[in-house]
């Protein structure tokens, strides 16, 4: 009787023995196997392999922004977008293809000229297209000729009224991409910071500007900046659309001074000429009894 009951527990510890030695994982792995178990039976329980339905065709749209600390990803991320840039601005028309276009526009114009203006008719303006290169491809369409034709009996386009409309869009790209360089987070907005840097680096591309002592550029900088974020950021975000500073003619006025035969008139007008900069520094200067006018107190004389 004692030997069965010996055997009997001799029996039972080695089977307790054995089972402790098949699992000798660690608590942390058997989470996992149950987490992974659950994510199984739970995505079939909600049918989540049924490869019909439509949320599984839907692409990925958010792409969360790395960390101040994950600098590889950081950079990864600004190399990528400066790939994207110079690709982007390949895709634009330079000054040989754009020369090339008016040759081709001015050799299929349409008689009898309207006025002074060379017109073009729809089928010609198909012709040039074709001939014009795939760059040129996304402004011969339909809808393009069609926002341009207004009166004219024949149904033709003015041939200087296309090219202008070209030249306008390729700089607004051309532009957009300039500001893109300085949108450090790339979501599609300058911050305060970013704008200064954009304008401090575009002075010298100014010739209206080149009478500026360089001492004065960080008041000339802050006034402009100011000029655009009291107009654009009304809820006083501290950023700014990109687009919001496309649609707007502050840029114009601002590049504007890369004309060098640019008028007297046309200097007093423009806000960021250098004859305003310099009213509004001496006006901050007489207000303040003398002192350099502060950064802070610009922003309250800019709606005048």
């Amino acid at each position: 009787m004692a030997t069965e009951k010996d055997a009997f527990w001799s029996d039972i510890l080695k089977r307790r023995l054995a089972n402790s030695q098949k699992d000798e994982r660690s608590e942390e792995e058997n989470k996992a196997e149950e987490t992974e178990l659950f994510t199984k039976y739970y995505t079939e329980w909600k049918g989540g392999d049924d490869k019909e339905k439509s949320y599984k065709n839907i692409p990925r749209f958010y792409y969360r922004l790395p960390a101040e600390d994950e600098v590889l990803l950081q950079k990864l991320r600004e190399e990528s977008r400066a790939v994207f840039l110079q690709r982007k601005s390949r895709e634009l028309l330079d000054n040989e293809e754009l020369q090339n276009l008016w040759f081709l526009l001015d050799k299929h114009q349409v008689p009898p000229v309207s006025g002074e203006e060379a017109m073009i008719s729809y089928e010609a303006y198909l012709q040039v297209g074709e001939k014009a290169g795939p760059k040129c491809k996304k402004f011969f369409t339909a809808r393009v000729y069609a926002k341009l034709l207004h009166s004219d009996p024949y149904g033709r386009i003015s041939i200087m009224q296309f090219f202008n409309y070209v030249m306008r869009k390729v700089w607004l790209h051309q532009t957009r991409i300039g500001l893109s360089l300085y949108d450090v987070a790339g979501q599609g907005y300058l911050r305060e910071s970013d704008l200064e840097n954009y304008i401090l680096e575009l002075i010298p591309t100014l010739p209206q500007l080149d009478g500026l002592e360089k001492s004065f550029y960080s008041f000339y900088v802050c006034t402009a900046v100011r000029k655009f974020f009291f107009f654009l950021d009304p809820l006083r975000t501290g950023k700014i659309k990109i687009q919001d500073i496309l649609a707007c003619s502050f840029l114009d006025d601002l590049l504007e001074l890369r004309d060098e035969e640019l008028s007297k008139e046309s200097q007093e007008s423009n806000w960021f000429s250098a004859p305003s900069a310099l009213r509004v520094y001496g006006e901050r200067t007489s207000e303040s009894g003398g002192s350099p006018p502060q950064y802070c107190t610009i922003h309250y004389h800019l709606a005048s």
